[in-house]
């Protein structure tokens, strides 16, 4: 094959595992080229909240005279008890446990700052560990800003530090080939990457690094780990940023294995969520998209925030109430996710709709016109609930929902409201009928955000294959890498540092 470019380490991602994977190949003496599918940097970790998981006995939690140790962090998440350690692999965890302090270290070096406060977060931990990285100061580059989008911080500075040590970032450039010499232990050479329609070959001499962020975004591969996941659900981080398996399936095609599957489907941690934003398409429970995002655009709607449930009932695809709506467990996914008679759809339990009446609205002070939401198949409205059940058109709505249904959902729940018991899914002390027009429906089907399983590899975040060999000089770190189901950053960070450091090192 010719080679468009060569260097000596090629990430595919600009997220924060490749981000960090880039500088640390690059503090190793490698050249580097970070090949990124968006039209920006930063990924998931752009829109998150900039709360990275890091103990150990780092600085700040020196400052803050909170003890800890790598030994802790490893007895933490090997715990037994707790489904978000269960199905570790305790080898990765072992070096994440090992690497906490000097990754923490790495981040102060390379310009990140942190709000000095303690967070307690429901991860594996015994004492805090979280501390929440600034926001990035200059808004139009936050994606999502004025509600603490504070992930910014971290991408941008380690970019900032990345370009500064030479690190070559070609954005708009989607991988589509991983290429590997023939055999057992043929060694990967490099990857085709598309820009501007063409193809582009870079070759690697000494690896390349998959931090392409996860499965969700991909109906057909997230459906290995659950069939129930069809069409209907959404990803978290659109439509900014796609988790699409491409790294997963690139490394797949020449002989990848994937690790620890059971961690996907562990019912812990949000690797599926119940909306907190309805009437929107993406709605996940702490992403806000404002009207002066630079994607608005695409999101069209910033969806109307539900701070109390008993403001609204649920109702599945043919209109009738399936549960608690208070409850957010995985009791309630389980119950959304469920077959509701429709005898056309045996898998994923279809859209959930939101149905409100004119004075919710006034109680939550909501707005039901654009920019609020979005009249395009995910919200509307009418002055009958049957007319209402008429309205309600959507991609993923495979069959009309019935107006006598939907009317006599209503009528029962209203029925509860009036004698304080709800006897058909127990909703504490039922408050409010759903009795004055305008009546409103609103997206509100649960929406995927974590990938929680993903690509086998080593401590040292080098690939396995199905055989159980190492691939040579291929690597994966982040949501890609499967083994270690924490949520958030500090597992991108620290995979991603380990991976550049190897690669560094490898002989060409």
């Amino acid at each position: 094959m010719e080679w468009t470019l060569s260097t000596d380490v090629v990430v595919i991602g600009a997220g924060a595992a490749g981000l960090a994977a880039a500088v640390s190949a690059r503090d190793h003496g490698a050249a580097v080229v970070v090949v990124e599918e968006n039209y920006d940097i930063g990924g998931h970790a752009m829109l998150s909240g900039g709360r990275v998981h890091l103990g150990g006995g780092n600085a700040l939690q020196q400052k803050f005279n909170i003890k800890d140790s790598p030994d802790q962090v490893y007895a933490d998440w090997t715990n037994y008890a707790r489904g978000d350690s269960r199905y570790n692999d305790r080898d990765l965890v072992r070096r994440f446990a090992d690497e906490c302090v000097p990754t923490f270290q790495f981040l102060l070096d390379n310009g990140v700052t942190f709000i000095e406060k303690p967070i307690v977060t429901p991860d594996a931990s015994t004492v805090p560990r979280v501390f929440v990285t600034h926001e990035w100061h200059i808004p139009h580059e936050v994606i999502a800003p004025r509600r603490n989008r504070n992930g910014s911080g971290l991408v941008r500075r380690l970019a900032e530090s990345a370009r500064k040590k030479g690190v070559q970032i070609l954005l708009k450039h989607e991988m589509t080939q991983i290429v590997r010499d023939q055999g057992k232990r043929g060694k990967v050479r490099g990857i085709v990457v598309q820009a501007d329609g063409k193809d582009i070959t870079i070759e690697a001499n000494k690896g390349i690094i998959i931090a392409t962020g996860g499965h969700t975004g991909n109906v057909n591969f997230r459906r290995m780990f659950d069939p129930r996941l069809t069409e209907e659900y959404q990803q978290a981080g659109l439509p900014y940023s796609f988790q699409g398996a491409d790294g997963e399936l690139a490394a797949m095609d020449i002989g990848a294995s994937l690790w620890a599957t059971g961690a996907q489907t562990s019912e812990v941690g949000p690797a599926i969520t119940k909306t907190r934003h309805v009437g929107c398409r993406w709605g996940y429970l702490s992403l806000y998209y404002e009207l002066d995002s630079p994607i608005f655009h695409l999101c069209k709607a910033t969806g109307l925030t539900v701070t109390d449930w008993q403001e609204a009932i649920l109702v599945d695809q043919t209109g009738k109430r399936f549960w608690n709506e208070v409850d957010s467990s995985y009791d309630f996914i389980n119950a959304a996710l469920g077959n509701h008679g429709d005898t056309t759809k045996r898998n994923g339990g279809g859209p959930i709709w939101a149905i409100f009446d004119s004075d919710a609205l006034a109680r939550q002070k909501w707005k039901p016109k654009p920019p609020h939401v979005d009249p395009d198949g995910y919200f509307a409205s009418a002055d009958t609930i049957f007319e209402l059940a008429g309205k309600i058109k959507n991609p993923y709505q495979k069959q009309p929902i019935s107006g006598d249904v939907l009317q006599e959902t209503v009528n029962r729940y209203n029925s509860f409201v009036t004698t304080g018991v709800d006897v058909d899914f127990n909703k504490p002390t039922p408050l409010h009928k759903i009795a004055k027009p305008p009546f409103h429906a609103a997206w509100a089907t649960p929406i995927l955000h974590d990938s929680l399983t993903g690509l086998r590899t080593d401590a040292n975040a080098q690939v396995i294959d199905i055989r159980g060999e190492v691939i040579p000089g291929l690597y994966c770190a982040g949501e890609s890498q499967g083994g270690f189901a924490q949520h958030g950053l500090g597992r991108c960070l620290v995979f991603g540092r380990v991976a550049g450091r190897h690669a560094a090192q490898r002989n060409s």
